[in-house]
């Protein structure tokens, strides 16, 4: 029979479903995201700008056309004419405004030298200016609509004759009666009409000698030139956005590959090689010594520690006699997993001797020589904290090296600064792609902000955190769980928060906990775990961490261990002084 082989991602899934490519398109996204916020927030603002610009204008249009005329003609006598004829009417013959009769009752008013005189002004300034009208008329409610006094404009088709009318909205007629008349505030109407499209009216009133506004003197300006003004923005900004979330998506890609796509595809050939030449019988002891990484980060981390087991190995196979090889090489695998297990996850407590806002102490304990489970907890930055407690489905030589790769790629994306939900759907989609075992892992990741005792936090599959808030007693968080990591492409998690109180203690662990089984087959429990959090309550994490472990192990007696049996406590003390 053939050999079986692992199938390997062809060239176009490589290219496809590279981190590069991932890296790329999630940058494009973000670029684009962030293009069109700042494109409605400046087209907002530009166009606001111009708005402002067009109804200044025509304020101070009218407000110059209403000085003029009431200097040199008695333009509130015309509007109390007008006025007077118009309300002396019924609405049935306000109806007709069209006809010759309607009109009749306004022709002695062409006549006035007032009115040829303030006809005569307004025309001025309407040629003057780019006010598409400036003229004198009352706004009436019930019904809504505007009554001309003197409309300079010659085009039969548009003018208005003294006492035509037409509908306006409720709401323009109310904003210029009601409005409060202020020699500094803007009488401004912006609205859309069928006749005449987007249109700004501004006004200024004309008072009688008791006070009384008889007539507003308004001018209108098209809103045509804003919305030319917006498709240039538009076209613009399109064109800019395009070139620079290219440039950032390269750039971004670039920098990308070289500090982490790279290596991490250095380290897998590596290992490959490092495989090939054990089946040959190839005794070379330098593969990943000779990789010479220099991210700072877990990826040189991870190097150095291939690098270490490499040479390890070599010295150790080479003091084995041939009689117990076998047996002797399985030990010693088993042995350096487990150093480099322990090597990988924080050991030295107090862990933040310097810091007094937080204590946290961590222990693991693997059911076999080496185990699936893992812990974490370093500063993001001076002021956050990140928490992480994971069980990888598998256990041995698999699981440690599956728990090292997992640890080493959510801690550099969480120090990269992505939240705990975007960092594990990184992480997710980084072991989906590259998976042949279908291996998963639940973790619990959160981030805890030192300032505000509030964390961030995701749950993928893991236990229930348990909390206790000052005074209080031990409960259990019963959070939303997500999907599993490494168990589906394209799994969205769910972020919620924790308000931590000063003096607030959180204990995190794993299945082996509860889990943990006596000689009667019968587990310990969320409640017996409970019984034991609460006796130690006031006391430091390590101390917590000891009552438990110490109940755990009363409970199960001579059994043998059935889980790895990993637990973090940590002690929040409020903001440093």
């Amino acid at each position: 029979m053939p050999e079986k082989t692992i199938r390997e991602m062809s060239t176009l899934e490589r290219r496809h479903y590279s981190l590069s490519a991932r890296v790329f398109r999630s940058t494009l996204m973000g670029s684009v995201i962030l293009g069109l916020v700042a494109l409605a927030i400046g087209l907002g603002l530009y166009t606001g700008a111009l708005i402002e610009r067009d109804t200044s204008a025509a304020f101070l249009q009218s407000r110059a056309a209403a000085s003029v005329l009431q200097r040199v003609a008695q333009v509130d006598r015309l509007a109390e004419f007008v006025m007077d004829v118009y309300n002396g009417m019924s609405e049935e013959e306000r109806g007709a405004v069209d006809s010759g009769d309607y009109c009749a009752r306004f022709n002695a008013l062409q006549e006035d030298p007032d009115y040829l005189t303030a006809r005569s002004i307004l025309a001025d300034f309407r040629n003057a200016s780019e006010m598409s009208d400036i003229y004198l008329a009352m706004y009436t409610r019930d019904p809504s609509r505007l009554v001309y006094v003197v409309d300079p404009d010659e085009n039969p088709q548009t003018m208005f004759a003294p006492g035509q009318w037409e509908e306006v909205a409720a709401s323009e007629s109310e904003r210029f009666l009601d409005q409060k008349w202020d020699a500094d505030e803007r009488l401004v109407d912006v609205g859309f009409t069928r006749k005449y499209g987007w249109i700004c009216t501004a006004g200024v009133p004309i008072q009688n000698e008791r006070g009384e506004i008889v007539a507003f003197v308004l001018a209108d300006i098209t809103m045509a030139e804003v919305a030319y003004g917006m498709r240039a923005f538009l076209l613009q900004y399109i064109l800019a956005m395009l070139i620079a979330v290219n440039c950032v998506g390269f750039l971004m890609t670039r920098r990308m590959r070289k500090t982490l796509v790279e290596p991490i595809n250095d380290i897998a050939e590596t290992a490959q090689l490092y495989v090939q030449d054990k089946k040959n019988g190839v005794k070379v002891t330098d593969h990943f010594s000779m990789l010479n990484i220099r991210t700072g980060d877990e990826i040189e981390n991870l190097s150095l520690v291939m690098a270490d087991m490499e040479r390890d190995l070599s010295e150790y196979e080479e003091n084995l006699t041939q009689a117990v090889a076998d047996r002797e090489r399985i030990h010693t695998e088993l042995n350096l997993a487990r150093r480099i297990q322990s090597a990988m996850v924080p050991g030295k407590f107090p862990a933040f001797p310097e810091r007094t806002d937080f204590d946290v102490y961590a222990s693991m304990l693997p059911a076999k020589e080496v185990g699936g489970d893992f812990y974490d907890f370093f500063l993001v930055d001076e002021k956050h904290l990140g928490i992480v407690m994971a069980d990888v489905s598998g256990k041995g030589i698999p699981g440690a090296l599956f728990m090292a790769i997992t640890k080493a790629i959510l801690k550099n994306h969480a120090m990269a600064g992505l939240g705990p939900k975007a960092a594990l759907e990184k992480l997710n989609g980084q072991i989906c792609a590259n998976n042949p075992e279908e291996m998963f892992v639940t973790v619990w990741f959160g981030v805890l902000d030192l300032q505000t005792g509030r964390m961030t936090a995701v749950n993928a599959g893991h236990e229930y955190p348990i909390l206790r808030q000052p005074a209080g007693a031990f409960e259990v968080v019963k959070d939303q769980h997500g999907f599993v990591v490494g168990g589906m492409e394209g799994v969205k998690y769910t972020e919620y928060e924790l308000q931590l109180q000063p003096g607030a203690r959180l204990f995190v662990y794993t299945d082996g906990v509860p889990e943990a089984t006596d000689e009667h087959q019968e587990m310990f429990g969320l409640d017996r775990t409970l019984e034991a959090l609460n006796a130690a309550a006031e006391r430091s994490p390590q101390e917590i961490l000891e009552q438990v472990q110490g109940a755990v192990d009363a409970f199960v007696g001579s059994a043998s261990p059935f889980d790895d049996l990993t637990m973090l406590c940590l002690e929040y003390r409020g903001p440093e002084a």
